[in-house]
């Protein structure tokens, strides 16, 4: 079930800008690869964010969705000083695609990776919309019958959802809708930008880097290893 508010991502431009007071004298990249391809570039008070709706094509579009923030920006790519990884909940499959890029541009540029959940950006944009109540679920479709939720409860004083309960896997069976309930299309990487800046002012902590799955990767050891015989 899609809410009103949910139609903030469903109609949302592949590029867009925003205003960002809070990323002070940060140049701060953001990459989502858990529903299609978000991008986004927080650079001189400015946010720019390009998306792709892409559910498959992740590793196809990132290299040229990441230039086309760089392109808008008019910035360069020296002048990042944090890459900010959305780390889920997704699937593994796409999520692993912006992870890898993110490190791979933290590593390269040698700045701070800055790992975020995205389901926070999700809420932060409906919480700030006022499109909703003071408490937002996050409902992603996790495939399997199953769904990613995250529950919240308004902004701290740093601005920052509140975190009600952390990332669950709940099958579609068990679940019982909420008119708290938003469902994206996509992860807004530009909040992702906004919480990051947010959270080096207030000298919030950061998620620990590792990916949420929430669910055991298909590919499994075998249970013993056999024996050749000569």
């Amino acid at each position: 079930m899609t809410t009103p508010a949910a139609e903030l991502f469903a109609a949302a431009p592949s590029e867009r800008e925003l205003l960002a007071a809070e990323l002070g004298e940060h140049v701060l990249l953001a990459i989502d690869t858990s529903l299609g391809t978000s991008v986004a570039l927080g650079y001189a008070g400015r946010i720019f964010e390009v998306s792709s709706d892409d559910a498959r094509g992740h590793a196809e579009a990132i290299g040229s969705v990441i230039a086309r923030a760089f392109e808008l920006a008019g910035a360069p790519s020296a002048a990042v000083t944090g890459v900010v990884a959305g780390i889920g909940p997704g699937p593994f499959t796409g999520l692993r695609v912006g992870i890898a890029a993110a490190h791979a541009f933290a590593v390269g540029r040698g700045v701070p990776l800055l790992p975020v959940q995205g389901h926070e950006a999700v809420a932060l944009a409906i919480l700030e919309s006022g499109a909703a109540a003071p408490e937002v679920r996050v409902v992603q479709d996790a495939k399997r019958r199953e769904l990613f939720v995250t529950d919240y409860a308004g902004l701290n004083w740093a601005g920052v959802p509140q975190r009600l309960s952390d990332p669950r896997l709940e099958t579609r069976a068990d679940y019982l809708e909420s008119p708290a309930d938003v469902w994206p299309e996509r992860i807004p990487a530009a909040r992702l930008v906004q919480l990051a800046a947010r959270k080096l002012v207030a000298g919030a902590a950061f998620e620990p880097d590792r990916a949420l799955y929430l669910r055991a990767p298909d590919v499994k050891p075998a249970a013993a290893v056999k024996r050749v015989s000569a």
